[in-house]
C-alpha cells in the first residue's frame, strides 16, 4: 500500500477541512504529521481537553548553543485536525519531524515557519499573475474562498509550482530525509492499510520522491537507522545538554502575522470564524466587530458608514471574481468607507509585517478585530516543568502568592530581602505579575526599601513553562537567564552593568559559577570605554559600600574590578580624538581613579604605574582633549608630583593657545577628576604652595580673550564649570570678587537677569551692528 500525501498550509481552514474529510473517507491505518517526533510518547498529553491555541515549547542548552522553538496549534491547524481525526478513526498517529533542538532548525524559533516564504520566487510570479499584493491574498483567492471541490488537486499543483526547482537548504533536506524514513517505515508496517502523510506543502513533492525511492526498510542508507520497534530512532541530545518539550498556552495575538508571527495564515480571529461558520459569516462578523470596537473608542462610525463598508466589500468581492468574500475584500471595504485621511504608508494587509507607531486608528482596530483576543488554556492534568512547582512553593512560603497585592520590602530585613530576590528572579525571567516601582537603581544608591506593584499577569503560565528551559529551580533558572544575557551582550553594550546589578539583586551568592565566569570574561572583551566604566563603577560601589545584598568585598566583584580597570587603562591610552566632551568616558576615568584609590589591593596594576599611564595620556597630542585634562587631573589625584605632570598655569595656557573651546574641553576633563584643584584654592584663598592659583590663571586667560573668542568658547567653558555644584561655584565667584577687590555677595555674580548665552548672543549682535554702521560711515559720534 502506498502513502497518500497531503501538502497543507499551516493554520489554513481549507486545508484543515480537507484533512478531516480525507481521513473520514480514507480510514488510514497510519496518520503521519509534521511535528516533533520526541512528543510521540506524549500524544495522550497533547490530546487532553485543552482550550486551544496551545503550543509545544521545546528548549535546548549546552555549553555552545541555546535554542528555543514553538510548534503552535489552533482549532483549524491541519496538524491538529489530523491528530484528532486520526485518533477518532482508529489510526496510529505519529509526529515524524526532527526534534526542535536538532541543528536542522538552526536559528528557527517557529517549527511551522512558511518554507514558501523562504523560497518565494514562484509565489511572487503567481501574485503578479493574479494581480494580488501578497501571498496571503493569493492563498485566499486560490483556496479559502473557493469551493472545496478539487481542492486537493489545486493544492498539489500549487505546491509543485512553489517547490519547482528550488534548492532546499541543508536544514530542510535533513528534515525531509528524516520524515521520508518515517513514511517508508509506516508503509512497510501498514500491510494493506493506507498511510496518510500531512506536512507543509513545500515538503510534499520532496517527500513523495524520497519515500518512493529506496523502498527497503533499511533506512540507514538514508542516514536514519530504525529502532527495535521498526520506526526511525528519535535523535537524542548530547549527554551534557539540557533539552525538553512542554505544552504551553498560546494566544491568537502570538499567532498573528501582524504581531510578527511568520507561519501560515494571519488574522487568527478571522479564520477561526471561517473555520466555524464559513467565509460569508466571518465577513459579516468582522464588519460588526470592527464597528463595535471603533465606537467603543469614540471613533465616529455611522450606520451609513457601515452600509458603505458592506457595499464596498460586496463590490470588491464581485470585482475580484471571488465566489465568497475574502478577508482582504472586507478589510479594503472597511478602509474605503472609514478612512478619509491620506495615508503615508501602505495598508498593513497588503504585505507581511507588524503595525507601526502612527498607523491610522481605524486600521489598528481592523487588525485587532481580525487578530482576536483568544488565549489558550491547558488541561489541569498537563505536566509542567519542575520550575513551575518550585516557583509556586517559594511564593507560598514567602507569602507572595497574592496576585493582586502590593509589597513594600525592607531590604535590611532578612525575610524581605529573600522576598526581593525571588521577585527579582521572576523579573529577569520575564514572568509577568509584579513590577518594581521603587528601589535601589545602582550599586551605591542609598535606598534600602523596594515597592512592587501588581501588573497584568496574562501569559504568566506560559512564561513560567518557557522559563523552565533555564533550570529546575528559580535560582538556577535566573542564573542561566543572566548568563545568557551576558553571552548575548555585544562588545561595548551598556547592558553588562545592568546584568551585574541584576545578579546582585537576584542574590549573587546563590548563583552559578558559570555566570560569574561569564561576567568576568565579558568585562575583559568590552571595546567601548563608557559602558565598561559603568561596569567598573557599579562593581566598585557594591564592593565598597554594600550593606544589604551581601556582596561587599566579594570575590565576584573583586575579579570584575581588576579586569575592568586593566581593560580601561589599555583602552584609554589608545584613545584618539579631537574636540568635544565625552561624559561617559570621563566617568570611566573617574571609576579608574576610585578603583586605584580605594581598591588597590585588588588590582594587578600599582598606583605609581597607573599614575605614569595618566601622565603619558595627558601629554599625548593625539588623545582627545577632554581625556588629556582628565588624565592630568588623575595623575595629580594619584599623587603624581607637580613637576612631573607640569605646571598647571603652563598647561592651561598651552591648551588655551589651541582655542577657547579646547580649553573648555580640557577643563571639563580636569574638573571631572579633580575639582579640588579649584575648590581647595577658592576655599583657602589661593594655592598654599605659593604658586599661581588655577582660578587666577583662568581669570587672566579669559580676561585676555577677544570678545569673539570668548563668545565662541563660552558654551564649552560653561559645560566645564557645570561639574561644580552651586556651593562650590559660589566659592569660586567669591575668589574672583576678592581678586578684583570688589565687595559683595558671590551669588550676585552667578545670577543674571537672562540666560548668559542669550546675553552673549545679544553682545555679538550689537558688535556686528556697530561694525556694519562703521563700514558705511553711520557710526554715532563719541
Amino acid at each position: 500500500m502506498s502513502a497518500v500525501f497531503l501538502g497543507v498550509r499551516h493554520h489554513s481552514p481549507a486545508c484543515a477541512r480537507l484533512v478531516k474529510r480525507t481521513i473520514e473517507e480514507l480510514r488510514p491505518a497510519h496518520v503521519l504529521v509534521e511535528g516533533p517526533a520526541e512528543m510521540n510518547a506524549r500524544l495522550d498529553e497533547l490530546l487532553l481537553g485543552h482550550e486551544l491555541p496551545v503550543a509545544v515549547f521545546s528548549h535546548y542548552r549546552d555549553g555552545q548553543r541555546a535554542a528555543t522553538s514553538w510548534a503552535p496549534l489552533c482549532d483549524y491547524s491541519p496538524e491538529w485536525v489530523a491528530l484528532r481525526a486520526g485518533r477518532a478513526a482508529g489510526a496510529e498517529v505519529r509526529f515524524i519531524d526532527l526534534p526542535a533542538w536538532h541543528p536542522a532548525f538552526a536559528e528557527r524559533t517557529n517549527r511551522y515557519a512558511d518554507a514558501e516564504v523562504r523560497y518565494a520566487e514562484a509565489t511572487e510570479r503567481l501574485c503578479r499573475h493574479f494581480a494580488v499584493d501578497s501571498s496571503d491574498a493569493l492563498w485566499d483567492r486560490l483556496f479559502e474562498v473557493e469551493p472545496d471541490d478539487g481542492l486537493a488537486a489545486r493544492l498539489d499543483a500549487y505546491f509543485a509550482l512553489v517547490r519547482g526547482d528550488a534548492e532546499a537548504d541543508a536544514g530542510d533536506r535533513a528534515r525531509e530525509a528524516y520524515m521520508a524514513a518515517w513514511v517508508r517505515a509506516a508503509v512497510a508496517a501498514a500491510g494493506q492499510g493506507p498511510v496518510l502523510v500531512v506536512t507543509g506543502g513545500f515538503h510534499q513533492p520532496a517527500l513523495r520522491a524520497l519515500a518512493s525511492s529506496g523502498g527497503d526498510r533499511g533506512s540507514a542508507a538514508h542516514g536514519w537507522a530504525l529502532g527495535a520497534d521498526g520506526w526511525p530512532e528519535v535523535p537524542a541530545p548530547p549527554e551534557e545538554a539540557q533539552a525538553g518539550s512542554f505544552l504551553v498556552p498560546y494566544s491568537f495575538r502570538q499567532l498573528d502575522a501582524f504581531s510578527g508571527y511568520q507561519s501560515g495564515m494571519p488574522s487568527p480571529g478571522y479564520y477561526q470564524q471561517v473555520w466555524e461558520s464559513g467565509p460569508r459569516a466571518a465577513a459579516d462578523a468582522l464588519l460588526r466587530v470592527v464597528v463595535e470596537r471603533l465606537r467603543a473608542r469614540k471613533f465616529p462610525v455611522s450606520t451609513a458608514d457601515l452600509i458603505a463598508a458592506r457595499s464596498l466589500a460586496e463590490g470588491l468581492t464581485a470585482l475580484r471574481g471571488h465566489p465568497r468574500p475574502a478577508r482582504i475584500d472586507v478589510l479594503d471595504g472597511l478602509a474605503g468607507a472609514l478612512i478619509t485621511d491620506d495615508l503615508d504608508r501602505p495598508l498593513p494587509w497588503t504585505t507581511r509585517g507588524t503595525l507601526t507607531t502612527g498607523d491610522h486608528p481605524a486600521v489598528v482596530e481592523m487588525v485587532a478585530a481580525c487578530s482576536g483576543d483568544r488565549v489558550g488554556r491547558l488541561h489541569p492534568a498537563t505536566p509542567a516543568p519542575p520550575l513551575v512547582h518550585d516557583v509556586a512553593a517559594q511564593l507560598g512560603r514567602l507569602g507572595l502568592d497574592g496576585g493582586g497585592s502590593s509589597y513594600r520590602l525592607d531590604l535590611t530585613d532578612a525575610a524581605d530581602l529573600e522576598r526581593s530576590r525571588v521577585l527579582h528572579r521572576l523579573r529577569v525571567l520575564g514572568i509577568p505579575g509584579h513590577g518594581r516601582t521603587a528601589g535601589p537603581e545602582h550599586g551605591i544608591d542609598p535606598v534600602f526599601t523596594e515597592r512592587w506593584e501588581p501588573r497584568p499577569s496574562q501569559g504568566r503560565e506560559a512564561a513560567l513553562v518557557e522559563a523552565g528551559a533555564y533550570g529546575a529551580s528559580l535560582a538556577e533558572a535566573a542564573a542561566a537567564a543572566l548568563t545568557e544575557r551576558t553571552q548575548g551582550v555585544a562588545a561595548g553594550a551598556d547592558a553588562l552593568a545592568e546584568v551585574l546589578f541584576d545578579a546582585v539583586l537576584c542574590g549573587v551568592g546563590t548563583l552559578s559559577e558559570q555566570l560569574l565566569t561569564e561576567l568576568v570574561g565579558r568585562t575583559g572583551e568590552l571595546k567601548a570605554v563608557g559602558p565598561l566604566g559603568d561596569v567598573l563603577a557599579t562593581a566598585l560601589g557594591l564592593w565598597r559600600h554594600d550593606r544589604v545584598f551581601g556582596v561587599a568585598r566579594g570575590p565576584l566583584l573583586a575579579a570584575v574590578i581588576d579586569g575592568a580597570t586593566e581593560r580601561l587603562l589599555w583602552l584609554l591610552e589608545g584613545a584618539r580624538g579631537g574636540p568635544g566632551v565625552d561624559l561617559p568616558r570621563l566617568r570611566a576615568v573617574v571609576a579608574v581613579r576610585d578603583a586605584v584609590l580605594h581598591a588597590q589591593e585588588l588590582l594587578a596594576a600599582s598606583r605609581p604605574a597607573v599614575a605614569r599611564i595618566a601622565l603619558r595620556i595627558s601629554r599625548d597630542a593625539d588623545a582627545p582633549i577632554d581625556l588629556r585634562g582628565a588624565a592630568f587631573g588623575m595623575h595629580r589625584a594619584l599623587g603624581g608630583s607637580p613637576g612631573a605632570s607640569g605646571d598647571r598655569a603652563a598647561a592651561v595656557r598651552a591648551v588655551a593657545a589651541a582655542g577657547t573651546g579646547a580649553l573648555g574641553d580640557w577643563l571639563a576633563g580636569l574638573f571631572a577628576l579633580a575639582r579640588d584643584e579649584v575648590t581647595g584654592e577658592a576655599e583657602g584663598g589661593g594655592d598654599r604652595s605659593g604658586a599661581e592659583s588655577l582660578v587666577d590663571v583662568l581669570d587672566s586667560v579669559v580676561r585676555a580673550l577677544p570678545d569673539h573668542d570668548f563668545l565662541s568658547g563660552l558654551p564649552a567653558l560653561r559645560q566645564a564649570f557645570a561639574f561644580f555644584p552651586p556651593r562650590e561655584r559660589e566659592r569660586i565667584a567669591g575668589q574672583l570678587l576678592r581678586r578684583r577687590g570688589v565687595r559683595g555677595s558671590s551669588r550676585t555674580l552667578l545670577r543674571t537677569t537672562a540666560d548668559p548665552l542669550v546675553i552673549a548672543r545679544a553682545g555679538a549682535l550689537e558688535e556686528n551692528v556697530s561694525r556694519l554702521l562703521s563700514r558705511y560711515g553711520l557710526g554715532a559720534a563719541p
